[in-house]
């Protein structure tokens, strides 16, 4: 593990540079058109065959780790996977590398994600040359992570997860100090689906909210209400967030419709397939309850997302060895159970795998620990290395493990 350590230094300079490169031309779900290319081009200089997912973002790129890359190699398959897309907001730090596409930013660490798998790449190919093993590392460099239900359903759906043995990845987690990697067994983050409300009324003037349905306010008892009202109804915990709310556009018009959109999370499997029923049936209360009939109407457009990310034990142990023979037993964290989403959940719902938290924050730094999806979010750099050689010693020991 050593040497995986020292190798992974000696590309460290790159992939600062390419992380640095990927932040300042962000590109949303999808659309992530020169992320691809750079993947390709870079990864077909060390003579691997890179394929570009259908959909025309995203990349697929096995590293044979026998004597003969060119030839089959029956041993096991691993997977190493990052995310590439960025998110729809600003840029509102005062880097070098800083946005230059205003209105989208890698304020979720997507960036660093992708360097690190590629930097674990590099280092598996200068292991190859030294020590060749039976044995396949899988490199997923997934589109769409920040839509739902993420790129990893293609991933998924066009055979890339098919015999592959186990898989693991890294998150950004801005609030621990780079140097730890946080891990867990189990649930590791929440189900997450969306959801959007319309409510409709006859409308009406201002000047006479009692002889029409006030339906801005009624919105508002929606917004007040229905998480607690899921709540009561669910057998487990479950979180409510409206994202946008819009309605009317004058000041002396009652509106006749309103649309919310927001999300429902809970860190419960068993909850989850209760979502939508959960969410109508509190709906069907708060409009007895608050004496509406009909009109004004609701209706409730409800789409299911990801399932929780499940992080396999044995998996998680290997990770926990690795992470202690790199850096000691010092540099691991308990991490726990978020009430975010993430479509590496559709990986662990298929094969066993671990998502590890890696500490990007710079304790020496006056400023304040960031959250994720911060207009200021960044990284310390040095999270890069660390990411890129547990994934590689994961991989590493993973293949060899497969071995009797």
């Amino acid at each position: 593990m050593r040497d995986v350590a020292r190798i992974v230094a000696a590309h460290e300079h790159e992939l600062i540079a390419l992380r640095r490169h990927l932040h300042a031309q962000p590109e949303p779900s999808g659309k992530e058109v020169l992320t691809t290319e750079m993947l390709v081009d870079r990864l077909s200089v060390e003579d691997l065959a890179p394929v570009v997912l259908a959909s025309g973002t995203g990349v697929i790129c096995d590293i044979p780790m026998g004597r003969d890359p060119s030839g089959p190699d029956g041993g096991p398959l691993v997977a190493l996977r990052a995310d590439i897309d960025a998110l729809a907001m600003d840029d509102r730090t005062d880097t070098p590398y800083r946005s230059r596409h205003e209105g989208y930013a890698h304020a979720c660490g997507h960036d660093v994600h992708t360097a690190a798998v590629l930097g674990a790449a590099l280092t598996l190919l200068d292991v190859r040359r030294r020590q060749p093993m039976a044995g396949t590392v899988r490199l997923i460099f997934e589109p769409s992570e920040e839509v739902v239900p993420g790129g990893a359903v293609e991933v998924v759906e066009a055979g890339w997860l098919d015999h592959v043995q186990s898989i693991f990845g890294v998150h950004c987690d801005p609030k621990v100090d780079v140097g730890h990697v946080g891990l867990r067994s189990g649930p590791l983050t929440s189900a997450a689906d969306q959801f959007e409300i319309t409510l409709t009324g006859p409308g009406g003037h201002t000047a006479r909210p009692r002889q029409t349905v006030d339906l801005v306010r009624w919105t508002a008892r929606v917004i007040e209400r229905l998480w607690d009202e899921a709540q009561e109804r669910a057998s487990g915990a479950v979180t409510l967030v409206f994202g946008s709310v819009h309605a009317g556009a004058a000041a002396n018009v009652i509106p006749s419709s309103a649309r919310l959109t927001g999300s429902f999370r809970t860190p419960d499997p068993t909850v989850w397939p209760e979502g939508e029923a959960l969410m109508r049936s509190a709906l069907a209360a708060i409009a007895t309850e608050e004496g509406i009939g009909s009109p004004p109407a609701w209706d409730l457009a409800y789409a299911r997302g990801l399932p929780p990310v499940v992080n396999d034990v044995a998996t998680t142990e290997l990770a926990e060895g690795v992470a202690g023979r790199l850096w000691g037993r010092e540099a691991i964290r308990e991490t726990p159970q978020s009430v975010g989403g993430d479509s590496f959940a559709w990986y662990t719902e298929r094969v066993p795998g671990t998502y590890v938290r890696l500490g990007t924050h710079d304790p020496s730094s006056s400023r304040p620990r960031q959250d994720l999806h911060s207009a200021t979010f960044d990284v310390d750099e040095r999270a890069i290395g660390i990411g890129a050689a547990l994934l590689a010693g994961c991989a590493l020991q993973a293949l060899d493990g497969a071995h009797p």
